[in-house]
């Protein structure tokens, strides 16, 4: 049985992104009323995961970059 390691990666890459994406804006709409500065520090560290994450949709996908097609 041969295993495509690239494919499997991607895969991998795709499905944690976006359950990491998912998550992080879920926990940023939840938290998006909460004032202080802290909150305003951590709701940033939310959407930059959250944007992180997306990147690493499209890069798992092939969109990004420049990865040879499986073949």
């Amino acid at each position: 049985m041969h295993i495509d390691l690239p494919v499997l990666e991607r895969t991998i890459a795709i499905i944690g992104g976006i359950v990491v994406a998912i998550t992080s804006a879920k926990a940023l709409k939840d938290d998006w009323t909460t004032p202080g500065v802290d909150n305003n520090v951590f709701k940033l560290m939310l959407g930059l995961l959250c944007v992180g994450a997306v990147i690493a949709i499209l890069a798992g996908a092939g969109v990004l970059g420049n990865f040879p097609k499986a073949a």
